[in-house]
């Protein structure tokens, strides 16, 4: 067992000498999946899952905060886990109050920012409530944005999109040669933040109608881990992996 924690030891500090804080992600989104599961191998509810998955949330966001990571985005809720059970959507939909409650003094005094991804309508009044102010006692914040995606599906996004874009080349407010993938972002979710350049995904090898369009050029990374399990040195081995990469945008390098 000492022998093991030696070998685990060396290895953090090996992981640690080799990240370069200059080239760290500046914008990352995870996909935490596994939670339901996680629980299940345990004889334990859906809901314990999710409740030992916050316990990664402040984990990993403490975790970026402390690398200068700029954005980190947590895909929370998508528009699709409306079809879950009604116990199940009942106690997602408390969790963000429940981590704001424990976490948000800590978030002001780190200078973070807490913005949400997706459509409002729909979520219950206490979820909205703990986010509005959360919102209101960051807004002033400069550090990073810690963005969730509730109540989040990128195709609803786009159709949204294309529909306000529609509307306002209707009402002669826009030409259509005006349009262009600069314009489009401004009527995302997403039109006041940069685009992913790492998107984290635990426990399966999919998007999920998770930020498609602003997805293009990311660099993607999976790994087989339930979301409860994922720790700091996951993360850092995301970033190490990420910065291992060469980042071509449809371009070739010249040493390519």
């Amino acid at each position: 067992m000492l022998h093991n924690l030696k070998k685990w030891l060396k290895w953090k500090k090996t992981n640690k000498e080799e990240l370069l804080l200059e080239n760290i992600p500046k914008h990352v989104a995870i996909i935490m999946d596994g939670n339901g599961r996680w629980a299940k191998k345990r004889g334990l509810p859906r809901v314990a899952g999710h409740r030992a998955g916050m316990k990664s949330v402040t984990e990993i966001t403490r975790a970026a905060h402390e690398l200068g990571v700029e954005v980190l985005t947590l895909y929370a809720f998508s528009t699709e886990n409306w079809k879950r059970p009604k116990d199940e959507v009942d106690f997602l939909m408390k969790l963000p109050q429940d981590y704001l409650a424990s976490e948000l003094e800590d978030l002001v005094q780190k200078n973070v920012q807490i913005r949400l991804l997706g459509t409002e309508e729909g979520l219950p009044s206490h979820t909205l409530q703990a986010l509005f102010e959360a919102r209101q006692r960051t807004e002033q914040n400069t550090g990073m944005i810690l963005n969730f995606a509730l109540n989040y599906g990128s195709r609803a996004e786009i159709v949204q999109m294309v529909k306000e874009i529609s509307s306002k080349v209707k009402s002669e407010e826009i030409d259509s040669d005006q349009i262009d993938e600069k314009l489009v972002g401004q009527f995302l979710h997403s039109s006041e933040m940069i685009d992913p350049d790492l998107l984290i995904r635990t426990k399966e090898i999919r998007l999920s109608n998770f930020m498609l369009w602003q997805l293009a050029y990311t660099e993607l990374w999976f790994i087989d881990v339930y979301w409860p399990d994922f720790r700091r040195e996951n993360f850092e081995q995301a970033i190490l992996e990420y910065q291992r990469r060469v980042r071509r945008y449809g371009t070739v390098k010249e040493d390519s």
